[in-house]
């Protein structure tokens, strides 16, 4: 299993590559990776690190695992490679950003144009089986993201963390919060947004804002 992870992140997490926790994660990986179909593809585990590099860090955008159907994971939470019908979690963040910020539904579902800009696109677990969601929780992937949010979070200042859904919002405890800005809510998926826990949160307006007030330059979304 190629750790290619950009170096920015390499130095600051090198202590983690060498616990028992993580060999064991790596052992795993590479029997899962060689035995089934996995995703996202092993080139691409380590996307949102290498698209979106610590030093460029504004927003810390938190999911659970990657989608296990064909062809849609590419390394970024909540992001589908481009041509890949739009999940419904995704369908609700668009729809949110055009009622938020007044603009066009977006037609590409790639979101390395939001990484690129400094959103960092965490997914806890960062790979999963084909078609069978959660298959690689509670491997050693939870221990590795934890330790990238408290990263952030202490070598860190004025990073919006935005906490959609129970899961996500758990992970609150892992961040200063005199140092950086938590936006929590619902989670987009329909479960959730239709029962009125995600539309309406202007997630999107409030970071800009944020982000402006300290001197940052805000996101295009």
């Amino acid at each position: 299993m190629n750790l290619n992870l950009h170096e920015s992140w390499r130095n600051l997490l090198v202590d983690e590559f060498n616990k028992p926790y993580f060999e064991t994660l790596m052992a795993f990986l590479t029997s899962e990776y060689t035995h089934h179909q996995c995703y996202p593809v092993e080139s691409k585990i380590f996307s949102a690190f290498n698209f979106c590099h610590f030093d460029n860090v504004k927003i810390v955008i938190i999911g659970q695992d990657p989608y296990h159907g064909i062809n849609q994971a590419n390394g970024l939470s909540f992001s589908v490679n481009d041509g890949i019908s739009h999940p419904p979690s995704l369908i609700n963040i668009f729809k949110e950003i055009e009622n938020d910020l007044n603009s066009d539904y977006p037609e590409s579902g790639n979101l390395e144009r939001w990484a690129k800009q400094g959103v960092l696109l965490l997914n806890a677990t960062l790979t999963v089986r084909a078609h069978h969601a959660g298959s690689h929780q509670k491997k050693g992937w939870e221990s590795f993201t934890d330790t990238v949010i408290k990263t952030i979070s202490y070598k860190k200042s004025n990073v919006v963390f935005l906490l959609w859904g129970g899961f996500a919002k758990r992970k609150a405890k892992l961040i200063n919060d005199q140092n950086h800005q938590i936006f929590t809510s619902g989670h987009p998926s329909p479960l959730s947004a239709n029962r009125g826990y995600w539309f309406g949160n202007k997630h999107f307006s409030k970071t800009n804002s944020y982000l402006i007030e300290k001197g940052i330059d805000p996101i295009n979304w």
